[in-house]
């Protein structure tokens, strides 16, 4: 199948997210941009009476650049009734939204998933128990391996950040405890799958799970006991990755910073955290608006913007959508760098 045939053009299938936050607000404004390339087709999935609703709300408070919903493929779904605005109902309909969005996204072998943001609360509420997107994204695909991966290219060198989460969406204390070398070997071979789209010989780091990666286990056992021995082992598997770790946390993404903001500086191709916010605090710090979430193992590609729903400035027309056209051009790119390699 032909990429470039004009009569299968790329579609990007857009899942609205929870309404009563920033969702449609930065869908609308990321659909105005002139970041966005025109030749795709996109279609919103949610409740077009709350897209122009949203629209007239925001052209009320002087806003402009915004895309009018009636030039706008939209699946419509009226879920909830007018009148009930409960954190329940918002829940149900915008876990409605992505289980209908990858129904269609599933329909076209040259599409991508991208999806608005979601109250994990909410969710609960309606009774969907699921801690986030990429639970159910990997639930509705019968996929068991997946990767959250954390991705930003950076505007001022265009070198692009990427950081993947061992563990996700867990408390804490409950990190050691699903931490093995069966995980760690099967993230990497994810990450390895992802960075050889872009590179032939990717340099991956790896983040130890203690401070000062265990100190050689004065501060902590799981480097010393396993992790060593688990990287070792997975870079005898793969010896056209030049692997590196466990590596102090605390100093393991100094180099981030610097590729992001200085040409002709050490570089690699990413970065394997140990927990959730291990990875995302230097994610976010250095690629501030311009890291998306993308889910890596599914059929077909899958970005979201890097931030929550923003419920406290919902309405306000003041929400950032750089987050959601990074997350829409990523999803672009990757889908056509999926498509050269027949792997989407």
């Amino acid at each position: 199948m032909n990429f470039q045939d004009t009569n299968n053009k790329l579609k990007v299938v857009l899942s609205i997210g929870d309404e009563s936050g920033i969702g449609p607000e930065i869908i609308l404004k990321a659909l105005h941009s002139n970041q966005i390339q025109e030749n795709i087709d996109f279609i919103l999935v949610g409740s077009k009476k709350n897209l122009q609703n949203t629209y007239d709300h925001l052209k009320s408070l002087g806003l402009k650049n915004i895309a009018n919903p009636n030039n706008l493929e939209i699946h419509n779904l009226e879920i909830s009734s007018s009148d009930n605005k409960s954190k329940s109902s918002y829940g149900h309909s915008s876990f409605k939204y992505l289980i209908k969005a990858i129904e269609i996204v599933k329909q076209y072998p040259n599409s991508a998933l991208v999806t608005g943001p979601i109250c994990k609360k909410s969710w609960s509420l309606a009774g969907h128990n699921f801690s986030g997107q990429t639970e159910v994204l990997a639930k509705s695909c019968g996929v068991k391996n997946v990767g959250m991966l954390f991705t930003a290219k950076s505007p001022i060198t265009g070198w692009r950040f990427n950081t993947l989460l061992a563990t996700t969406h867990i408390a804490l204390c409950e990190v050691p405890k699903l931490l093995n070398i069966k995980l760690i070997h099967s993230k990497l071979d994810l990450f390895k799958e992802f960075c050889n789209s872009y590179t032939k010989k990717p340099t991956l780091r790896v983040a130890g799970l203690n401070p000062h990666a265990g100190e050689e286990g004065i501060l902590g056992n799981e480097e010393k006991d396993w992790l060593n021995d688990a990287l070792i082992t997975w870079n005898k598997k793969n010896r056209d990755i030049e692997l590196l770790g466990p590596l102090s946390p605390d100093s393991c993404w100094n180099s981030s910073a610097k590729a992001w903001s200085q040409k002709n500086t050490e570089t690699h191709d990413g970065i394997l955290a140990m927990y959730h916010d291990q990875g995302l605090i230097p994610m976010k710090v250095i690629a501030l608006n311009y890291s998306v979430n993308t889910t890596l193992g599914l059929p077909f590609i899958r970005t979201s913007p890097d931030h929550g729903t923003g419920f406290d400035i919902a309405g306000k027309g003041i929400a950032q959508s750089q987050s959601m056209i990074e997350a829409i051009k990523t999803a672009i790119e990757m889908t056509k760098n999926s498509r050269l390699l027949n792997t989407h």
